[in-house]
């Protein structure tokens, strides 16, 4: 029989439940249509297209041009900025590694929130000599920055090589998780890894090291420094020390190299910390390659060539010389 009120309220409200449940369960089937998308695309074999990463690549920053002098410089003394002067000037000075409006990348070692007394790090005085040298000849930016194993902050504090750069008329660089750029080191170990964007970016490299005792390495010298251009988990690098080591020195051509030897850390390193394991030998050393600066430097901490297995790995790499004797070694004495 007809409700004399008209259509029944309960009526309408099962109609508009209906089409309310229509409307629900087609958003809801289109939500899992869009889920097994997404599962599709995490446990497929064929996943959805994803733009691939770009992978970059090192520049070789050695110089073509003919120099002065082609050996190794030792110079003894107790200034410094004149050490480094004497050193850069037997090849002929430093317009002949920096032209004006370069952007040159110097990379101490600021590894360790220790001062300079303790030698863990680079000699901020030796860093600012560089740095002025860079000045003179009229870099167009100079940069100094490290990948601290420590936290970057107090390293460049304590160490005195942010005062000390900043006061050459340099800049310091922190470095930011969004700097590091996926490059391919062409290495046995090293293959693809994070590289700091200024290694990459850079006209001229100049690398510092200092000269220290290591507890796997024997020794931490020129080539050992450029664990300090990488991101990523570099402990497990330490697995395989002597083929990482020889990866970085095969990837890495730098302009410059200046060996740090005015206080070497004997003992205890790479960290270091009592300044008992620290023996000042005022020494600076200035060459090209890095083969042949570490191997000279070895006897520093009188260790024997032979006692540090990456030099005979480097070498067979054909990264550079374990030959002194083929070298050129001018020392020179400021007094």
């Amino acid at each position: 029989m007809k409700n004399k009120n008209g259509p029944s309220k309960h009526k309408r409200t099962e109609d508009y439940t209906r089409r309310d449940f229509l409307r629900k369960t087609s958003i809801g089937g289109g939500c899992a249509a869009a889920a097994a998308v997404w599962g599709y695309a995490a446990y497929s074999d064929n996943p959805v297209y994803h733009k691939p990463e770009k992978i970059h690549t090192l520049k070789n920053f050695r110089l073509e041009r003919n120099l002065d002098f082609q050996g190794i410089a030792i110079v003894r003394g107790k200034d410094a900025e004149r050490m480094v002067e004497a050193a850069i000037g037997r090849f002929g000075g430093i317009e002949k590694f920096v032209q004006p409006g370069d952007m040159v990348v110097i990379k101490p070692n600021v590894g360790w929130d220790r001062t300079p007394e303790q030698a863990a790090n680079t000699n901020p005085d030796v860093v600012a000599a560089v740095v002025r040298q860079c000045v003179k000849a009229r870099a167009g930016r100079i940069v100094v920055t490290d990948v601290s194993c420590n936290d970057a902050y107090r390293c460049f504090s304590r160490s005195g090589i942010e005062k000390a750069t900043l006061s050459a008329g340099g800049e310091v660089l922190f470095p930011r998780e969004d700097m590091f750029l996926s490059t391919d080191l062409k290495g046995e170990i090293l293959n693809t890894w994070p590289v700091l964007s200024p290694f990459l970016e850079a006209d001229k490299l100049i690398n510092i090291p200092v000269v220290k005792q290591h507890s796997l390495s024997k020794c931490t010298l020129a080539m050992k420094n450029w664990y300090g251009v990488l991101g990523g988990r570099r402990n497990q690098l330490h697995q395989n020390i002597n083929a990482s080591i020889a990866d970085l020195a095969s990837a890495m051509k730098p302009t410059l190299s200046v060996i740090d030897a005015t206080r070497v850390l004997m003992r205890n390193g790479p960290t270091g910390g009592n300044v008992s394991d620290v023996k000042s030998l005022n020494t600076i050393v200035v060459g090209l390659d890095e083969l042949a600066l570490d191997t000279l430097a070895t006897g520093f901490l009188g260790l024997k060539p032979e006692e540090v297995p990456f030099l005979e790995v480097a070498r067979q790499r054909g990264v550079g010389t374990t030959d002194l004797q083929s070298l050129a070694i001018e020392e020179i004495k400021i007094f």
